[in-house]
């Protein structure tokens, strides 16, 4: 148990770093450029989403489809929360500076970052016949087929 919440804390964290990481660019790189601080937050949310499109690979690969979502779960909320809250102070800003427009767009636009990295690594798992319900399906079939019939005497 220990060694899950590990892993799903060490995906927040480093999700969480992702975002400090461009917030930091930002600031220091082009502070007054919006065309290049949108290129910056875009690719975030490219690195965030392919972050997750590889671990939804991966995990998906020995955890039930239950315990994989609520894994990714658990890191995302972790994460956003961070993001949202922690990650303006760390820059010398609040978390409320740009308005609620702002604050929300963060939300959404980070769910659907996270969203898109999950469904498109679990749908590639899936296609491929890896995940682990195909593959629980595929060790029954190899049981089933293995056994030798019962003779039945009358």
């Amino acid at each position: 148990m220990r060694e899950r919440w590990r892993a799903v804390g060490v995906l927040a964290a480093a999700l969480f770093v992702v975002n400090v990481v461009a917030r930091l660019v930002i600031k220091f790189g082009f502070p007054d450029n919006d065309t290049a601080n949108s290129r910056v937050s875009l690719a975030m949310f490219l690195v965030i989403g392919l972050i997750l499109a590889v671990l939804a690979f991966r995990w998906g690969t020995d955890r039930p489809v239950g315990r994989l979502a609520g894994d990714l779960a658990a890191a995302v909320g972790v994460a956003l929360a961070l993001t949202l809250f922690v990650g303006p102070l760390l820059v010398g800003d609040s978390p409320f500076a740009g308005g609620a427009g702002t604050f929300f767009a963060q939300i959404w636009f980070y769910l659907a970052a996270t969203a898109a990295g999950v469904l498109v690594g679990y749908l590639g798992l899936t296609a491929l016949g890896r995940d682990y319900r195909s593959r629980q399906l595929e060790r029954f079939a190899e049981l089933k087929a293995a056994k030798p019939r019962k003779v039945v005497r009358r």
